[in-house]
């Protein structure tokens, strides 16, 4: 359901054509993306069914990845804080 908004300044330059034009292509574009990152998923599903086919398991891959992504000394702190709250539990 779309909202009714109050009347405003930037609603009236929506009836100018340039102003109409450039937000038709925003538009345009955001939906492309959208297709582009539906399409994405999808192939990412098919690569993790496809490591899952041959003996992988998809949890460890998906933290692999979150891991790598994280800075280098932001993990080691990271590690570092693990390890110490799991000594003061008595884990380790």
């Amino acid at each position: 359901m779309i909202k009714k908004q109050k009347h405003n300044k930037n609603m009236t330059d929506i009836t100018n054509k340039e102003t109409a034009e450039q937000l038709r292509r925003y538009i345009e574009s955001i939906e492309a993306n959208e297709a582009e990152k539906k399409e994405l998923t999808e192939r990412m599903a098919e690569i993790y069914a496809e490591a899952k086919a041959v003996g992988f398991d998809v949890a460890t891959i998906k933290q692999i990845i979150k891991i790598r992504k994280i800075d280098k000394e932001k993990l080691l702190e990271a590690e570092y804080l693990l390890e110490t709250y799991l000594e003061a539990l008595g884990g380790k």
